[in-house]
């Protein structure tokens, strides 16, 4: 097993797509757009799960359009996270009546329709599961979220709805990882079978999430490069993942990452500064330092 894989949050971003990293032939079709990455990434993350639902159809069209090896770390959709989603994303038969476009929390959304997501979300996951093409689900907490009793009732909550899927956790609030409370939520993780996410963002912006990276789950540990914008958290998509990583700002997390694959089986390093083609030079970047 390949030790380090270093990957994308995304294939499918316009910004990418314009960028000129794709072929012409592959710009404008699915499956060229899906081979031409994973003949050069051997992991990526699918970030359009988390504005809707994924289908069986697609996730077996991913597992027969990839290589042996190759994963999709799966981002969960919204609402399964605590995030509003637009009513639109929601499926005809359980979105209730009004405008598609109004944004609807979790708590807005009538009995037991939360339940249903999960079953239709992991259900659709069957196809890459099967297929050993599953890295994680990907659970990214809004800041909303904290550490706490009601915040470890929701850790527990997300482990029985998702079953055995491998689950990584992306806190948005420092809460979680403080010094005063990082121990416990790192217990609470492997209590549950998480990986924690170790993310790196620009650390002079309010809330900013501390660069901690620890192994919770022996099977798999995740990092994600945000980028550094100063508009992270606060400015459009545009600006807040404005950022193309130098070797010299990666090389600090090389150490970091070797030391994750001493006590996990992989490390799932991901790069979502999407913004033109700069989270594939920064991917390239630290598959070199990592190779070194």
């Amino acid at each position: 097993m390949e030790k380090y894989l270093v990957g994308t949050c995304s294939w499918t971003d316009p910004a990418l797509r314009g960028s000129g990293w794709y072929p012409p032939a592959a710009r404008d079709d699915p499956e060229e757009r899906l081979r031409h990455y994973a003949a050069r990434f051997p992991v990526v993350e699918v970030d359009a799960t988390y504005y809707g639902l994924p289908s069986t159809r697609n996730c077996t069209l991913w597992a027969d359009r990839t290589p042996p090896g190759f994963v999709f770390d799966v981002k969960a959709f919204a609402t399964l996270t605590g995030h509003s989603a637009r009513a639109g994303a929601l499926p005809p038969d359980l979105r209730p009546p009004g405008p598609p476009q109004r944004r609807l929390t979790p708590a807005r959304l009538p009995r037991g329709v939360v339940d249903e997501l999960w079953q239709r979300f992991t259900g659709a996951l069957r196809p890459l599961w099967d297929a050993g093409r599953l890295g994680a689900v990907l659970l990214q907490f809004p800041p909303w979220v904290r550490a706490g009793e009601r915040g470890h009732a929701f850790l527990a909550e997300c482990r029985r709805r998702a079953g055995r899927l491998p689950l990584a956790v992306e806190f948005r609030h420092p809460g979680w990882l403080a010094p005063g409370e990082r121990e416990r939520t790192l217990d609470v993780l492997r209590a549950h079978g998480m990986s924690l996410v170790a993310v790196d963002t620009a650390q002079d912006v309010p809330d900013a999430m501390p660069p901690v990276a620890a192994v919770t789950r022996p099977e798999l540990a995740v990092v994600r490069f945000h980028g550094r914008s100063a508009a992270w958290r606060t400015g459009g998509k545009e600006d807040a993942y404005r950022h193309s990583y130098t070797a010299e700002e990666l090389a600090p997390w090389r150490d970091r990452i070797r030391r994750l694959a001493g006590e996990a089986e992989q490390v799932h390093v991901l790069f979502n500064n999407c913004c033109g083609d700069a989270a594939v030079r920064s991917a390239a970047v630290m598959r070199e330092l990592l190779a070194a």
